[in-house]
């Protein structure tokens, strides 16, 4: 990189929250020595929306490359370990009604093939388990309220990601931002000022101050004050694809033993989440407005959580599901709420924060601050967004629960993609789902394993099952063996809590 291309560059982030201040660290850890100065402006009257408590394996990436240790940061954040999640009613298959979608970990080589292999003969009617929970150590971590972390003589790492106080973690981040010499406005926006080329050249805030920069970062949530506002970005609106456009959400005491999962459950019009935390369970609704109020949805999830009479506050949001046109236009880039948002059934949020500051980072790095390459780089993030977007889907249009107007229209919604009609009729016809999703190259969104899990774990398969003998190939794998391995593989971790109480 010349550092001579890049020396006294401008960048104003403009909005804090956890996309705001992930941005300003990753951008001031990356570029710290070469003379950019970086600027969050974030309004103090403008609270996080704080939807999501929960995380894929990415954020410890995230964390490795600022150089922040888990002791340091989660215990300031509340967090616990999250081994995967588990769906809860999803699917009304006998055998099928509940299962667990664990990350990939190299341990899995031992186990997982086994299920692949009999998922084939399976949906090709010969009797044979395919349940996912019975082939991978992270289910059996989950079900046994065990920590991800092993002992030192199990040689073997286990993917994992995180749960945390999304409010607190921004705090965290601002206080390591400003470390790294990132200067911090509290100030609201009043106008944004344009130069005649179409960029935008300064904000002026309610201070009477104006910043200019030669790059903004919009991170100012729903609004899209800048990307949406100000450039004018069309909004793809996923609405026909996903219904679910609310959420409220009601925190809990804290759970006993400490649980090492997000639990996903189905609800009469969405599904609720249930993730621990050391001083708390944040507990949530997501939901469809047009399917039932507010109101309804709070009483509803108050009865889950035998809180109908108590005075706990509920807290009540809206989102908008969907993707800008373009995350990098001109000499902006939307991070976070403000770049679109899939409703966090599968904690995709901070990954997505989390992609598109390396992946601008990376792109300005090998063209040196040019926009030679935005026209690709929004068209990955933009399939991305299609790709998680098709997994999502997959939850409601393959769901048996039919008990409502809610679950029949998303079982007969017919405004799929013809990549998940493509998935779903190979996955019928028998073929090998590790084929399909490589042939259609994407394996990066969601990877065949993921794919496996919510279609075996929804039961998707024959009604009448053809009992074969042990001799026959379909009985390949000896299944006790991988009950065995997984179970004393198990025993290499310790109880969740007396885990985090011990090293944390």
């Amino acid at each position: 990189m010349h550092t001579a291309k890049i020396a006294n560059k401008q960048i104003v982030i403009l909005g804090g929250g956890t996309a705001g201040w992930m941005t300003a660290n990753l951008m001031a850890v990356k570029w710290q020595k070469s003379g950019i100065k970086i600027t969050l402006v974030e309004s103090p009257a403008i609270g996080p929306i704080g939807v999501g408590e929960g995380s894929t394996p990415q954020l410890k990436s995230f964390f490795d490359q600022l150089g922040i240790a888990e002791r340091e940061w989660m215990p300031a954040c509340h967090a616990t370990y999250k081994n995967g999640i588990r769906f809860n009613g999803w699917s009304s298959r006998k055998g099928f009604e509940s299962y667990f979608h664990p990350f990939a970990s190299r341990i899995d080589a031992f186990s997982a093939p086994a299920l692949f292999y009999n998922s084939i003969h399976r949906r090709n009617g010969l009797n044979v388990d395919c349940h996912p929970d019975r082939f991978y150590l992270s289910a059996k971590l989950a079900e046994q309220h065990k920590t991800p972390i092993p002992e030192h003589n199990f040689p073997f790492p286990i993917g994992y990601g995180y749960h945390f106080d999304a409010h607190l973690l921004g705090q965290f981040l601002s206080t390591k931002a400003k470390a790294l010499g990132v200067q911090h406005i509290q100030a609201k926006v009043v106008n944004v000022g344009m130069q005649t080329n179409g960029d935008i050249a300064h904000l002026q805030l309610d201070n009477g101050s104006k910043i200019s920069a030669d790059i903004f970062v919009d991170c100012s949530g729903f609004n899209g004050v800048l990307i949406q506002k100000a450039l004018k970005v069309p909004f793809v609106s996923f609405k026909e694809n996903l219904f679910n456009d609310s959420a409220v959400a009601i925190p809990s005491p804290v759970s006993q033993p400490l649980r090492s999962q997000t639990i996903s459950t189905t609800m009469k019009y969405g599904w609720a989440w249930d993730i621990p935390l050391t001083n708390r369970v944040g507990n949530g609704y997501v939901y469809s407005a047009e399917h039932c109020t507010a109101e309804q949805a709070e009483i509803e999830l108050r009865k889950k959580l035998n809180l109908l009479d108590s005075d706990v506050e509920a807290r009540h949001l809206k989102m908008k599901i969907g993707r800008v046109e373009k995350h990098w236009h001109r000499n902006c880039l939307a991070v976070g709420l403000s770049q679109g948002f899939i409703e966090p059934l599968e904690a995709t949020a901070l990954h997505f924060v989390q992609e598109t500051i390396e992946r601008f980072i990376e792109v300005n790095e090998k063209n040196h601050f040019s926009d030679n390459n935005q026209d690709e780089f929004n068209q990955q993030l933009n399939q991305r967004f299609e790709g998680i977007r098709d997994y999502i889907v997959a939850h409601y249009r393959l769901s048996s629960r039919d008990d409502t107007d809610y679950w029949r229209e998303n079982s007969a919604n017919p405004n799929i993609s013809n990549q998940l009609k493509h998935i779903v009729k190979g996955w019928m016809t028998g073929e090998d789902i590790s084929q399909i999703i490589q042939q259609a190259k994407i394996q990066s969104y969601y990877p065949p394993f993921s794919w496996l899990c919510i279609l075996a774990g929804y039961g998707i398969f024959p009604k009448q099952l053809t009992d074969v003998p042990q001799d026959n190939p379909a009985h390949k794998y000896d299944l006790d063996y991988v009950d065995d391995f997984i179970q004393r593989s198990s025993l290499n971790f310790k109880d969740h809590k007396t885990f985090l109480d011990l090293h944390l």
